[in-house]
């Protein structure tokens, strides 16, 4: 068993086609069927399920794939190591955050580090936690934005932020005139909402089950700048992080009777390498947040 093979093995699978597999190998058709058939007499087991529609893995194919992805993981994250204790490359950071966030917290980190490393690349994902969590654990990212309460045992985080969920209406709707909004009261209006696998929606959607609420969901979207237009526009109410009300106007922040504050971390895969591009932009971050705290106090 050896890395090409288990490339191979992996491309096809994700494929479902020995065909597009092996275009995007960039080899021939017929060589890598030879290569699967040898690997496959080698394991003296079969890998996939063959049909003239679709290539499927067998069980052990679907056993083998899990070991093969963090195979190649650890292989790629040698290399990267390697790399760097020969000064051969200037690095990436490969980070997911939530939208949110994306639009209203990390853009001065990300513009400030790019300054400080401009040899550095930065990849920005804009994914919910649900999705960053998966991509960090398939190796998708180097570092995710995720709630604290969600880190899996295959992940490491460090606390990010803490931050305020509050109800969000037009100025002239009748909550904002209020000092506090009931999730009763909440609840019982048609609701712009981001779709589920968004941190905030999987709140809001626990909170509704534990008080036993109904929801009136009259728009989902991920598109944040569309959700703010349905408020401005008095078509529904939203919730949203604190920090959105702070940089857009024409919006109006009421807090829940119970406060909820949300707990968000940044996230890597435990047994991952953390390259020096990634920790040098987590002590970015630290610095960040230090001289924010110093600067509010």
């Amino acid at each position: 068993m050896d890395i090409r093979q288990l490339t191979y093995f992996i491309a096809i699978a994700e494929a479902g086609s020995f065909t597009k597999a092996a275009e995007k190998l960039h080899i021939a058709q017929p060589a890598l069927s030879i290569a699967i058939k040898k690997f496959e007499q080698q394991l003296e087991m079969p890998l996939f399920h063959r049909s003239d529609r679709q290539i499927v893995l067998t069980h052990e194919g679907e056993v083998l794939i899990q070991h093969a992805r963090l195979i190649l993981q650890q292989v790629g994250d040698a290399k990267i190591a390697m790399a760097e204790l020969k000064g051969l490359q200037k690095g990436e950071v490969r980070l997911g955050v939530p939208s949110m966030l994306g639009s209203y917290f990390f853009p001065d980190i990300l513009m400030g580090f790019k300054s400080r490393y401009p040899n550095l690349k930065l990849t920005l994902v804009e994914a919910g936690t649900q999705s960053i969590r998966l991509m960090l654990l398939n190796g998708e990212l180097d570092l995710g934005v995720i709630r604290s309460a969600d880190l899996p045992d295959s992940l490491e985080a460090e606390p990010l932020l803490t931050s305020e969920m509050v109800a969000v209406v037009s100025p002239n709707h009748e909550f904002a005139r209020q000092s506090s909004v009931s999730f009763e009261q909440f609840f019982s209006q048609e609701l712009v909402m981001f779709k589920q696998g968004y941190f905030h929606r999987d709140y809001i959607d626990h909170v509704c089950q534990a008080h036993q609420l109904k929801q009136h969901i009259a728009f989902e979207t991920n598109l944040l700048p569309m959700i703010l237009s349905i408020i401005r526009q008095e078509f529904a109410i939203s919730a949203l992080l604190e920090m959105v009300t702070r940089h857009e106007p024409g919006l109006a922040a009421v807090p829940f009777e119970q406060p909820v504050q949300l707990n968000l971390a940044i996230a890597w895969r435990k047994n991952g390498y953390l390259s020096m591009a990634d920790r040098a932009f987590m002590e970015f971050i630290k610095e960040h947040q230090r001289h924010r705290r110093l600067h509010s106090a």
